[in-house]
C-alpha cells in the first residue's frame, strides 16, 4: 500500500485539495447546509453531507435546494451557503490545518503546484489569500469551472492541464471519499490523508498508494518523491 519514499522523476507536480486537507473546513460546510435545511423546515444529518462531499456547489446547491424545498433557486441557495462560508472565513474559523502551511511551502519549493477543490472560485481565492498561500499556487480549479464534480476526475484533469503536466506525472492529496476516486480516475498518483470525522470508504482508500498518518507525513511522501528543490 506504501510505495518507497524515494525521489522519482515520474513525479513532476501535485495538485493538493482543500477542505480537509489544507484548512479545517468540513464541518462548516455541514453546518451551513444543516442551517439553512433547518430555516425551511427540514432536517439535514450526516447521510445528506455524505451525498453531497466532493460536489461542486452548483450540484450541491441544486442538491441542498430540492431537500430543504426551499422556495430559492440553486443559484440562491448557493450564494446564501457561501456567504456564510465567507462569514465565518472572516471570524477566523476556516484555519489551516497544523502542517499545512510547511507542507505547502515545501513542495512547492520542488515542483509546481495546484489546488483541485469542489468549494467555490469565490472562497478558494479568499482562503488561499487570507492564509498567504497564494503565490505558491501556479492554478487553481474550482469544480464548477469543470463539466462535472468528484468523484468524476474532470477538477484534476483541468489542473494537470493548467499545470502543463500529464495527470501520470501527478501527485494527488485527497481525504475524502469522492476526492479520492477523482484523483485517482485522473490517473494521478495518490496521497490520502483520512478524514477522522469523515472517513473515506474503503474502495476509495483502495485507489491511494500512500494513506498518511497526518500532513507531516504527507509532506515526507511528497518531498521524497520529488526531484530536488528547484
Amino acid at each position: 500500500m506504501t510505495q518507497p519514499d524515494r525521489p522519482n522523476s515520474a513525479h513532476s507536480a501535485v495538485v493538493f485539495d482543500m477542505d480537509g486537507v489544507l484548512v479545517e473546513s468540513e464541518h462548516l460546510w455541514e453546518r451551513m447546509w444543516t442551517r439553512f435545511a433547518a430555516a425551511r423546515g427540514r432536517t439535514w444529518t450526516g447521510q445528506e453531507t455524505r451525498q453531497v462531499q466532493g460536489m461542486s456547489a452548483p450540484e450541491w446547491a441544486a442538491f441542498l435546494a430540492e431537500f430543504s424545498q426551499a422556495a430559492e433557486s440553486a443559484a440562491e441557495t448557493e450564494r446564501i451557503v457561501v456567504d456564510d462560508m465567507i462569514t465565518a472565513l472572516d471570524d477566523g474559523e476556516i484555519d489551516l490545518l497544523a502542517g499545512a502551511e510547511k507542507m505547502v511551502t515545501d513542495v512547492a519549493a520542488r515542483a509546481p503546484i495546484a489546488l483541485a477543490s469542489s468549494a467555490p472560485r469565490r472562497l478558494i481565492d479568499a482562503v488561499l489569500d487570507r492564509h498567504g498561500l497564494t503565490p505558491h499556487f501556479s492554478a487553481t480549479v474550482s469544480s464548477a469551472e469543470v463539466p462535472r464534480g468528484k468523484p468524476s476526475p474532470d477538477v484534476y484533469l483541468a489542473a494537470a492541464e493548467k499545470l502543463g503536466h500529464e495527470p501520470q506525472h501527478c501527485l494527488a492529496v485527497e481525504d475524502s471519499s469522492n476526492g479520492l476516486r477523482a484523483a485517482a480516475r485522473a490517473g494521478m498518483t495518490v496521497v490520502a490523508i483520512p478524514n477522522g470525522d469523515y472517513p473515506p470508504a474503503e474502495d476509495a482508500l483502495a485507489g491511494a498508494a500512500h494513506i498518511a498518518t497526518d500532513l507531516d507525513d504527507v509532506r515526507l511522501k511528497l518531498v521524497g518523491s520529488l526531484p530536488q528543490a528547484r
